[in-house]
Formats: C-alpha cells, structure tokens, sequence
C-alpha cells in the first residue's frame, strides 16, 4: 500500500500532475516537449477519444490507421521526465485506489520525437538522429537505486576522462535505447549514434550569452569524441532520463530527434514544423 503522499491523485482519482486515469491512455505512446506538437500531432488522427492538459503536460489519445496511441508533452528537461515516465507507468501498473501493483506488469512503448542540436559536420540540420544511447549530463538517474545494470559505465567513464570531467558536476551516465524499437527503424535514414542529454540550454549545451561555461571548448571536444566506432551526434534534454527510467520499469523507449541547428556549421532551421510533422508521420507509420 503506498501512502498517500508517494501515490498523489486528484480529487477526481486522476494522476497527480499529469490528470489522466488509467483508460486515458493507450500502450503506444509518443513523447514531444512543446504541447503545441500535441496538436500538430493529433491532426493525423481519424479519433480522438482523450483530449487533457494541465501545466505543461498535454495529452491526447486516438486512432491512427485502427491503432490506438497517446502524444503527450511532457515540457523541457529531465526533471519533467521524472513525473511523465513514473506517472505513466503508474497509470499502468500501479491501482490508484489502493497502490497495489499489478501482477503482470505492462510494457509501454516511448518514442520521443524531438529537436536538438548537430555537434558534428556530419550531422546537418535537416537531418534526424536516432539516439543508440543517451548520455546524461542531468544526474536525474543517480538518485534511484540499483540502476547500474542497465547503465553503458564504459561509455560513461571514457567519456569523462576525455573531458576531464570536474568533479562538482554529477557523473555521466549511459543508457541504450531499447534494441527491438532500434531494429523497427533501421531501414529508415536516420544518422544513429549518442546523444548527450543536457541539464539546461546555455551553458550546459555550451552556449555563453553574458555567463561563461566551465569548458569553452567542450562541444568541439563532444564532437570529435569518437568510442567503438560511435560517435556524439547531438544535443537535447530529456532522452537520458527516458531511456533510464524506462529500462528499470520495463519500458521500451527510443529518441528520434529532427536537427533543427547544426553547433559547428551555424546552420538553423527556422521553419522546421512542416519537418517535425514529417517524422511524426514516419514513426507512427513504423511503430
């Protein structure tokens, strides 16, 4: 039994942040940050049965093609993640009456569609990643328990000695994107390889406007980063803690993020919807 303060519903037994019951949402669900991609999103839909929003946190959920799947937005960073995943793996596992968790539980598919930001010349904007594994600059993960089996600790510890990483800043951690939702997308043309999950937008993607980051060189330093034969594509915020939180409730997740600006080239996209809604179209295709 969960006490009421770990369990938080609605006076209408809704989910705490998110309000949505257990019926609201389907198996199948899509991740974006903005809840104007909700929308954009939704308009694919031939029914909508759930339409709910509350803060940041905007959902609908309907048929596309005779399958059923949720788009809901979860906002900006990996501290939104931690409510979205974890309340919907309530929605799912968890009875919100009486806290029991279920016997059998189910397995929710995540994929996030994104934007983000090319560290390589060889990642134009334009182009979409698929994210292998996110690397997680946030420190979201080190505060759950007995997560290092699911955890790339190679990847990590190369990584932070190549950039000598301080010791005031939370260690790196990698996470892979669930293999049989890399495998679904494979034939398409996407670039794959790592992704850093970023804490902030400035200076923790190396951005200086009138404050100074720790390592002025530090994206030229990710993007030169190469590690059996993998390389850092890009830049975004939330995928790290997907991909982790996932994998310990066993979840399926995988990031497909559009390159809106290329770091190196100076290169942006100003109107990149039309693309966005592109890729939405090509993973509710595949998944």
């Amino acid at each position: 039994m969960q006490k009421s303060t770990e369990l938080i519903t609605n006076p209408d037994g809704s989910i705490f942040h998110l309000h949505l019951l257990p019926e609201d949402i389907a198996n199948k669900i899509i991740i974006v940050g903005d809840p104007g991609r909700v929308e954009m999103i939704a308009g694919l839909m031939t029914e909508v049965r759930v339409r709910k929003e509350n803060r940041e946190f905007r959902t609908v959920t309907g048929s596309i093609g005779g399958n059923e799947f949720t788009v809901i937005s979860s906002g900006i960073g990996t501290d939104n993640i931690d409510i979205l995943i974890n309340e919907l793996d309530a929605l799912a596992n968890i009875d919100l009456k009486t806290g029991a968790f279920r016997e059998d539980p189910v397995q929710l598919t995540f994929v996030r569609i994104g934007t983000s930001g090319g560290l390589r010349q060889d990642v134009p904007a334009g182009s979409c990643v698929l994210t292998e594994t996110a690397v997680g600059f946030d420190g979201l993960l080190h505060f759950y328990g007995a997560y290092d089996w699911i955890l790339d600790n190679m990847l990590s510890t190369v990584l932070a000695e190549y950039l000598e990483w301080p010791d005031t800043l939370s260690f790196p951690y990698a996470v892979n994107a669930n293999r049989e939702l890399v495998e679904i997308f494979s034939n398409k043309n996407y670039i794959r390889g790592i992704t850093i999950s970023a804490p902030g937008f400035y200076a923790p993607q190396g951005r200086t406007l009138r404050l100074e980051t720790f390592d002025s060189e530090i994206n030229s330093k990710l993007g030169e980063f190469s590690y059996r034969n993998r390389t850092i594509c890009n830049y975004e915020m939330e995928s790290s803690a997907i991909y982790g939180l996932s994998a310990l409730l066993g979840h399926r997740a995988v990031t497909i993020c559009l390159v809106i600006g290329n770091r190196v080239s100076g290169e942006f996209v100003q109107d990149y919807k039309p693309l966005i809604l592109k890729l939405a179209r090509e993973v509710i295709e595949t998944i």
